[in-house]
């Protein structure tokens, strides 16, 4: 969708050049993936850091020379530091905190400041579920929505402030399939379920949107005669545009999948009323396709 509105925006519409730019920025969700994991190693390295501040304070208190090591020692933290394809990821995106000590240790402090951690360190199973489920608790509930963190990822990627909720979804999903048996080569989580089948719907639906555009656009028209086209809002357009698309070119894919879905984008992305306007016009839309017989799906459950 994203891809789409920039397509249709610009006045140079190069579209394999659009194609490589939505690729490159779907393969960008990876980065962040990897920077919110590399983030659960870093706050140990920031709480060890602290550690050693507090004992060569000039004045340290016996807490500070016989601080509590077991945060830093959290046993799912320390195998996902060893762990190698999030190293390779690390090494080959060049990702790294190295100078965001400031930002993770407001998330650390936050963190050291919350009941679950209080709960965390005088807890007296120190089982390797017990470590796991505290880091799942900690991400979720000072972590995933941690506003400086998100100004942060924005900064870097405009598109990030979207992604990052498809990305900390993911993020619980690794953590709860790590075991205590896990070795270092324990495989995280893919960034396509099946990568050939993912990217060809993607390409597929991106380049078919858009060389359908007038006819898809001529279609919209005829069922908002009340309305110009140009005066619907853009993102309301693109939407239904690539629900058409979908359910007229996508065969596995059933029409109420393809409704339901695009009905939850224009909630998010469009206006309050969006979701009423664009399920009307494609209702209407999706009756004339099925009396017309235009719609052709094949598979156990996908008929009309």
């Amino acid at each position: 969708m994203q891809a789409l509105y920039a397509f249709f925006q610009s006045d140079n519409r190069d579209l394999p050049r659009s194609e490589r730019e939505l690729f490159n920025g779907i393969d960008k969700i990876y980065d962040l993936y990897i920077y919110q994991l590399a983030l659960l190693v870093e706050l140990r390295h920031v709480a060890a850091t602290l550690i050693e501040e507090a004992r060569n304070k000039r004045l340290p208190t016996k807490e500070d020379l016989n601080p509590s090591l077991k945060f830093i020692e959290n046993k799912f933290i320390h195998q996902l530091a060893e762990n190698i394809h999030l190293k390779r990821e690390m090494n080959n995106r060049k990702i790294n905190w190295n100078n965001e000590f400031e930002l993770v240790k407001k998330i650390f402090n936050t963190i050291r400041a919350s009941d679950e951690y209080s709960k965390y360190m005088n807890v007296s199973d120190d089982s390797y579920k017990t470590h796991r489920n505290f880091v799942v608790e900690i991400f979720k509930e000072h972590i995933a929505d941690f506003e400086l963190l998100n100004h942060f990822y924005e900064e870097k990627n405009l598109y990030w402030g979207d992604d990052i909720y498809l990305v900390n979804p993911m993020i619980v999903k690794t953590i709860e399939s790590f075991k205590e048996a896990a070795a270092p080569d324990f495989a995280l989580l893919p960034l396509y379920k099946d990568r050939e089948e993912d990217e060809q719907f993607v390409k597929e639906l991106f380049r078919q949107t858009a060389i359908k555009d007038e006819e898809t656009k001529k279609l919209i028209g005829e069922k908002t005669k009340n309305w110009e086209v140009e005066r619907i809002a853009m993102m309301d357009v693109l939407l239904m545009q690539m629900a058409i698309t979908e359910a007229l070119c996508f065969s596995n894919i059933p029409v109420k999948v393809t409704l339901n879905e695009f009905i939850e984008i224009s909630k998010i992305y469009s206006t309050p009323k969006s979701k009423v306007f664009i399920n009307g016009i494609l209702d209407k839309l999706i009756a004339d396709f099925k009396a017309e017989n235009k719609i052709k799906k094949t598979g156990r459950g996908l008929m009309e």
